[in-house]
């Protein structure tokens, strides 16, 4: 298996991927290099998600969108596969979670689109530039993610809870964060919540709906981002016919770079 430490690039992660080398959480992972949440559908739902996700930009930030039956996210990285380059997958049918391959080439079909959409792992080097800590990265583990009782705006079939990804911090730190993470709107910009998780439906922070519970220490706050598995929450609420995406934690790692999604 190939090491986290080789895996530098977003080529050399998705290559890995590719030759079955690597199949866990990529927080940390090539640094500088733009993580992305997948979701891939039929061609016959495929423009009611594209305007959930022009509805709801904050959880679901549009990187890339491919042609039908294509695997090929030209815009987010050329040589890529959407079938084999990421991690491990999750494949939902009528809402529910059915497989978890770490690769979708027997699964695929002619009239599949993806949709590549911003990962806040993204924004994650930046915030350990400026000296802001990262409790996921280091404990080495995936990052805690909660459904809440923010309804997302609906478009066609599509609706159903805001997701979060959760980092505790000390209120400095939370503030600076802030600062940082409102210039990567492309990869879910500022935090939509600080503190107070009950107020957002939150009712244990140890038991995250996805991902893994991080140490929360004296004087830190947890500070809430939007997150990309919300259409994963879509998926279950709707009980979509089907549904693939990443599974939560395990990016598709694009060839764009953190710097160039960033705004002034």
């Amino acid at each position: 298996m190939t090491q986290r430490d080789e895996l530098l690039t977003g080529q050399d992660v998705r290559l890995a991927c590719r030759r079955g080398e690597f199949a866990a959480q990529t927080s940390g992972l090539a640094a500088g290099f733009a993580q992305a949440n997948l979701v891939v559908l039929p061609k016959d739902v495929a423009y009611d998600f594209l305007l959930f996700c022009r509805r709801n930009p904050k959880p679901c930030p549009l990187l890339d969108v491919t042609e039908a039956g294509s695997p090929v996210p030209v815009q987010a990285a050329a040589d890529a596969d959407l079938r084999t380059d990421a991690p491990r997958y999750c494949v939902w049918e009528h809402g529910e979670l059915v497989d978890e391959p770490t690769d979708i080439a027997g699964r695929w079909r002619d009239d599949f689109v993806s949709f590549v959409i911003g990962c806040s792992f993204t924004f994650e080097a930046a915030l350990l530039r400026a000296g802001v800590p990262v409790r996921h990265i280091e404990q080495g583990v995936n990052v805690p993610m909660y459904r809440t009782n923010i309804e997302c705006q609906p478009a066609g079939m599509f609706r159903g809870p805001l997701v979060v990804s959760m980092r505790p911090l000390k209120p400095a730190d939370a503030i600076r964060a802030v600062q940082i993470t409102s210039r990567y709107p492309a990869v879910h910009g500022a935090p939509v919540h600080l503190g107070s998780p009950e107020q957002i439906g939150i009712a244990d922070l140890s038991r995250p709906d996805f991902g893994d519970a991080v140490e929360i220490r004296d004087g830190e706050i947890p500070v809430f981002w939007a997150c990309g598995v919300t259409p994963q929450a879509v998926a279950m609420a709707t009980k979509s016919p089907l549904m693939i995406t990443h599974s939560p934690g395990c990016m598709f790692v694009t060839d764009l770079r953190d710097e160039t999604l960033a705004v002034e």
